[in-house]
């Protein structure tokens, strides 16, 4: 009985060896229940010094834009009145059918990231603002720190990505 004792042993260390090697279940990660994505308003022309219309380099970043947004579920868009942000955000709102949503420029960040995260429970929200509210906004979103937007800066695209339990994951990217 020596040696079954011994193979039944020598059976187990393998089978406990095996388990203790094997890798770990990986966690999936939640499928986010809305999306925020803030942008400054594309590049400018120099047609008007108080509200100038978008230039040709960004009316093709308006369409850029638009085009990354085309297979996501987007339920609204928002732009302030000025024409740079209009012109920013429709080609997105059109692909979409949707009617551009018109948002006061001086209301506080965490007043409006408030009013979004309340009504877009569901779905893809873009936001276009201005270099000094875009990451303010975004901030606002995630309850993280963003970095300040230079005034030269117009291809960096910030979402906010959040859960179904209201966790925010904040990431980045640059148009091309």
């Amino acid at each position: 009985m020596a040696p079954i004792t011994r193979l039944s042993f020598l059976s187990l260390s393998v089978l406990l060896a095996a388990c203790a090697s094997a890798p770990p279940t990986p966690t999936p990660t939640p499928t986010p229940n809305s999306s925020f994505v803030i942008v400054r308003h594309a590049e400018k022309a120099n047609d008007d010094p108080r509200d100038p219309n978008l230039s040709e380099a960004g009316r093709a970043r308006a369409e850029r834009l638009a085009a990354a947004l085309k297979n996501q579920p987007v339920r609204a868009v928002y732009a302030t009145a000025y024409r740079r942000t209009q012109q920013t955000g429709e080609p997105t709102a059109r692909s979409h059918g949707l009617q551009l949503v018109t948002y006061d420029a001086k209301q506080s960040a965490t007043d409006f990231a408030a009013s979004l995260r309340r009504e877009h429970t569901a779905g893809t929200v873009l936001v276009v603002a201005h270099s000094n509210t875009a990451p303010d906004i975004a901030a606002a979103l995630c309850q993280c720190t963003v970095a300040p937007m230079a005034e030269t800066e117009f291809d960096r695209r910030m979402r906010i990505e959040v859960d179904r339990d209201g966790h925010a994951r904040y990431t980045e990217s640059r148009d091309q």
